[in-house]
């Protein structure tokens, strides 16, 4: 079984930061691409930034040159710093995983959510 556990997020003011953390755990896993999505309330899911193996970055435009993605392969961890919020920032944050095991095949897997908030 895989799990994605997130941590970090919470409240901060417009201007401020606030960061995001996602490890994931299992029996025989192999990490790929590790990244974060979010849902704003009324809107549908969106990707925030991905990060892969080797560390080549992919950000939103909404998210660029405010927001970075790290990773640490070998603690299958990864690290999303939010820097100068907007409000537009606020909604739910998602932690992806795509993650092979020795019984199953590459697959996505999701965290269960962490609330980012930005208030002015």
């Amino acid at each position: 079984q895989v799990q994605l556990v997130e941590s970090g997020g919470g409240l901060a003011q417009v201007g401020g930061s606030l960061t995001l953390s996602c490890t994931a755990s299992g029996s025989g896993i192999s990490v790929e691409a590790m990244g974060w999505y979010r849902q704003a309330p009324g809107q549908e899911r969106e990707l925030v930034a991905l990060i892969t193996t080797n560390n080549y970055k992919k950000y939103s435009d909404s998210v660029k040159g405010r927001f970075t993605i790290s990773r640490d392969n070998a603690a299958n961890t990864v690290t999303l710093q939010m820097n100068s919020l907007k409000s537009d920032d606020t909604g739910i944050y998602y932690c992806l995983a795509d993650v092979e095991t020795d019984t199953q095949g590459l697959k996505h897997y999701w965290g269960r959510g962490i609330q980012v908030t930005a208030s002015s």
